[in-house]
């Protein structure tokens, strides 16, 4: 997309939304959700997050592409497992059944990156109880995709967490931990194949489940975004990896690495940096990039000027 369309939307993007007589308002790190009993409204904002942090500064058009590529993926998976989808009547809208939701949250990985890396760089040999083999280096494939769950934590950082800690802490009995991470492997598996199909490896990612009034696990929040998942270009993965070089990648890990360039990593006491508006545009650029890439369709924004109004609008029908 060309950077003036991006350009002339950074004052006008979706930071947040108060619409107090359409239900109970909860705010998380990019979404804010309206509860009305039966259903959910989803408002995918235009706020990013690192590091477990939300940052001061928003990113154009990112709550559509998130919210647009999460429908697309929950369309592409529902054969796997259900969603808690009802409709989409904006592009950072999704009205949702109500769930309620489980605990942790089921993190696939296929390669060794990012907090996996580190943690084996340390020198440990196991993650989340599952075992790692000797000799990898960053960004190997892994002989085979392992799910390393996370606590959900409120405040802070998530935590890791085995199989066996998550039953003996009740955050999940064992019938549906095996149960979820058999569906998990599967939406992994599928995703790595609608990737494969646009020339891109999912290289991690993360996916989280509710329970619905009537007791079944549901797929919620998003599936396969860039907020919620890493991806590699396919074409250069060997030759980067046999010559040691930076894989080119489609994810938001690339903020991180910039805010940790500027010394920031989210640790108690240190304020995040503000993201100069040509990093913005970037940022921006990179999520509509990934959205074409990986649905294979062309970003088509929305450039209203007073986003909160318009969804207002629609939701008043």
């Amino acid at each position: 997309m060309h950077s003036k369309i991006i350009n002339d939307q950074l004052d006008h993007t979706l930071t947040s939304t108060n619409y107090s007589d359409l239900g109970t308002k909860y705010q998380g790190k990019v979404r804010d959700t309206y509860d009305q009993g039966a259903h959910l409204i989803l408002v995918t904002t235009d706020r990013i997050s690192a590091f477990d942090i939300v940052l001061e500064q928003s990113i154009p058009f990112k709550g559509q592409v998130l919210n647009q590529l999460a429908a697309y993926f929950f369309e592409a998976t529902e054969d796997i497992i259900s969603n808690h989808i009802v409709s989409v009547p904006d592009p950072n809208v999704t009205i949702a059944h109500k769930c309620t939701p489980g605990k942790l949250e089921f993190v696939v990985r296929g390669y060794l990156v990012g907090h996996a890396w580190r943690t084996y760089r340390s020198g440990k040999r196991s993650l989340c109880g599952k075992a790692l083999p000797e000799g990898l280096n960053e960004n190997d494939r892994l002989p085979h995709p392992i799910l390393t769950p996370t606590t959900k934590a409120q405040v802070g950082h998530d935590e890791d967490i085995s199989r066996d800690d998550a039953i003996a802490q009740g955050l999940i009995d064992a019938e549906t931990f095996d149960r979820l991470e058999e569906v998990s492997l599967a939406l992994f598996q599928r995703g790595t194949e609608l990737a494969a199909a646009q020339g891109l490896i999912l290289v991690d990612t993360k996916y989280e489940f509710g329970e619905t009034i009537d007791g079944d696990w549901v797929l919620i929040d998003e599936v396969h975004t860039p907020d919620s998942s890493r991806y590699f270009y396919l074409d250069p993965y060997e030759e980067l990896l046999r010559s040691g070089q930076p894989q080119k990648q489609l994810s938001k890990e690339f903020v991180r690495e910039w805010l940790m360039g500027q010394g920031f990593q989210g640790k108690d006491g240190q304020n995040s940096p503000a993201l100069p508006d040509d990093f913005r545009v970037q940022v921006s650029q990179r999520y509509i990039d990934l959205f074409e890439k990986v649905s294979g369709k062309p970003f088509a924004p929305d450039t209203h000027s007073n986003p909160e109004q318009r969804i207002l609008s629609v939701l008043k029908g």
